[in-house]
């Protein structure tokens, strides 16, 4: 009997394991969905040409729409706490891409940013030599409501990259010089970027 009850209690929990991972699959919202939230972090009038990166059904990343203008964005991952949303210029998709290779390989960040740094460098690697735009949009796990397409509540944040930027060449402060003040972030590295932070945002519906 007590046999019988071990491997009941194991196929119970293997089928809960299964109906769990079968509810996270149907909780990744639709690609439609994605795509509308994942464009929010961009500014309007670049919303409907970006191209889209988000998640299948099977939560594996797929490009849910080719773009037409300068921007890619990225949807929220369904396998993080937290909801975030980013759009950049196409020509650092290089440079994204490697990155989300690299951690897909087990690196860490400072890793990740030592082999960027040195294949930028040793030329295989392109990250074009002037300002580039990244918009991101962040709040907590409800931030973003997918059945009617509203932001709930969300911290919009706009870094323009400038490669090898410093306080010298750029005459920005490496810190902030007050609440809601840009700052210099990675000084002298090729990903060097200024740090804008917006204002954040509550009840605000896509323009879909």
């Amino acid at each position: 009997m007590i046999k019988i009850g071990k491997q009941f209690i194991v196929f119970s929990c293997l089928f809960f394991l299964l109906t769990i991972g079968a509810e996270a699959q149907q909780n990744i919202p639709s690609a439609d969905q994605q795509i509308e939230a994942a464009v929010m972090a961009a500014p309007r009038a670049l919303q409907e040409g970006a191209k889209v990166y988000g998640y299948n059904d099977e939560g594996e990343w797929t490009t849910l729409r080719e773009g037409e203008n300068a921007l890619i964005c990225i949807a929220d991952d369904p396998q993080k706490s937290n909801f975030h949303v980013a759009c950049y210029y196409k020509g650092l998709e290089p440079f994204m891409n490697r990155g989300r290779e690299l951690r897909g390989q087990g690196f860490t960040r400072k890793e990740v940013d030592k082999k960027r740094r040195e294949e930028v460098e040793a030329g295989t690697l392109n990250m074009p030599e002037k300002a580039m735009t990244l918009y991101n949009l962040s709040g907590e796990q409800d931030a973003y409501n997918y059945q009617t397409g509203t932001l709930m509540e969300g911290q919009p944040l706009t870094v323009v990259y400038v490669p090898y930027g410093t306080t010298k060449t750029t005459g920005m402060s490496t810190s902030p010089a007050g609440p809601g003040a840009p700052w210099l972030m990675e000084a002298g590295t090729p990903w060097a970027h200024i740090m804008i932070p917006g204002r954040a945002i509550v009840e605000s519906t896509s323009s879909k």
